[in-house]
């Protein structure tokens, strides 16, 4: 008794149906669905182009505990297209962060907190976008506090 083997075309069109289903699946995800999660939203040029910017000292002596003043001023009231351009200046001899207490994001500018140490002499900034209430500290002096407000524009 001789054995036939029968060959189907079936098989060939359903694998290439499936490399062809993956091969749109993943030029749609590189085309349209990455683009779209890393876009940033659309902001208002007054909000991005505030009328004036808020500066935050660190002071000389900032590091020592027993400094009441370090970050000043401690708590800041900002409004969105107003003030809302942040500048942490380090007046101190010592490097120091800007820290969250918990994590804070402004799904414009990313995520707040300096990347590193702010060395003497150099800054830090932030546009803020979007309301928040944010406390932060210096992660090697956890004494060094401080408190941003931000709301939107009240007129």
């Amino acid at each position: 008794m001789l054995s036939t083997t029968t060959t189907s075309h079936a098989y060939g069109i359903g694998v290439i149906t499936v490399i062809v289903g993956l091969a749109v699946g993943i030029g749609y995800y590189q085309m349209f669905y990455i683009p779209e999660q890393n876009a940033k939203p659309s902001v208002d040029e007054h909000v991005l182009h505030p009328v004036k910017t808020t500066e935050i000292d660190m002071i000389i002596g900032s590091a020592d505990p027993d400094q009441q003043d370090n970050f000043v001023p401690k708590l800041v009231n900002i409004q969105l297209g107003i003030d809302n351009h942040v500048i942490w200046n380090n007046n101190d001899d010592v490097a120091h962060t800007v820290t969250p207490d918990h994590r804070a994001e402004d799904s414009y500018s990313g995520e707040f907190g300096s990347s590193g140490v702010v060395m003497p002499g150099e800054t830090y900034e932030f546009i803020f976008t979007e309301p928040h209430e944010i406390s932060y500290h210096c992660s090697p002096h956890p004494w060094m506090t401080g408190q941003l407000i931000i709301t939107k524009q009240r007129f």
